[in-house]
């Protein structure tokens, strides 16, 4: 079975300034080569801003168009949120670009009341799993990971895994780095999938930190995790029979 080649892209992000966030990402990401997908934080291009109505963008926008030019160049998807303008409602939205063009989209489905995220942008409410490269991915964005409920995993009867992997994009402050890397790795244990969780480091325009502490966990809960709080880009390796063969050995899944 095909593995599966993944960066973690742990980077600093210029406040509100999308074109200083692009500029570094494409210095970041330019050694790399022959993987299947890439992962940048929560709202990539601009940081966890709710200046929505001057930062949001169409699905036909610059950054959108900027995404999907990377994922062909580099022949891999992509995936991270922006701030999406739509019907007159903004979205903090997950997009999941395809090499092709094709973009998936998932719009964050619990928004972050003590920020005020929840007054800006409307909820998403549809569970998002896309299938790429044999392998496939639940969608997910930063406060998502305090909710379990919402990516619960299950088999069908076939015995087959409704996903393989959870991405959790994020700007989570370093103030409760504990809850994120236990949340994580509790995610990746209790469905048997891999969890990747991808953060900034820096500090906003609101005076936060963030430590980054972006992460790969495999269904063992075992972790490779960037350097906090600097930049990286970190390349993983999930193996799809690895997988398959923990949840042989442990039938959790069947049980629930």
């Amino acid at each position: 079975m095909q593995d599966m080649k993944i960066a973690i892209v742990q980077a600093d992000q210029v406040w509100e300034n999308k074109q200083a966030n692009l500029d570094n990402y494409t210095l970041l990401l330019n050694a790399i080569t022959e993987v299947d997908l890439i992962v940048f934080p929560e709202m990539f291009q601009s940081g966890f801003s709710m200046a929505a109505t001057s930062l949001s963008e169409k699905m036909d926008g610059p950054s959108i168009l900027w995404l999907k030019a990377l994922a062909n160049s580099k022949n891999c998807a992509v995936y991270t949120s922006l701030i999406i303008e739509e019907d007159g409602a903004y979205f903090n939205r997950g997009v999941f670009v395809e090499p092709s063009g094709i973009v998936h989209q998932y719009d964050k489905r619990k928004t972050f009341g003590l920020a005020g995220e929840d007054k800006t942008y409307s909820c998403g409410t549809q569970e998002v799993i896309v299938e790429f490269r044999g392998f496939k991915f639940q969608l997910q964005i930063c406060y998502d990971l305090r909710f379990p409920e919402i990516v619960r995993n299950r088999i069908d009867p076939s015995g087959v895994a409704a996903y393989d992997v959870i991405l959790y994009v994020a700007n989570w402050p370093k103030r409760r780095s504990l809850h994120w890397k236990t949340l994580l790795r509790a995610r990746a244990i209790e469905n048997q999938s891999y969890a990747i969780g991808v953060n900034r480091v820096g500090e906003d325009g609101k005076g936060l930190i963030y430590s980054g502490d972006s992460a790969f966990i495999d269904a063992l809960g075992d972790v490779v995790e960037c350097e906090q709080g600097q930049e990286t880009v970190l390349v993983v390796t999930a193996s799809k029979s690895v997988l398959e063969d923990i949840r042989k050995t442990l039938p959790f899944l069947r049980d629930r």
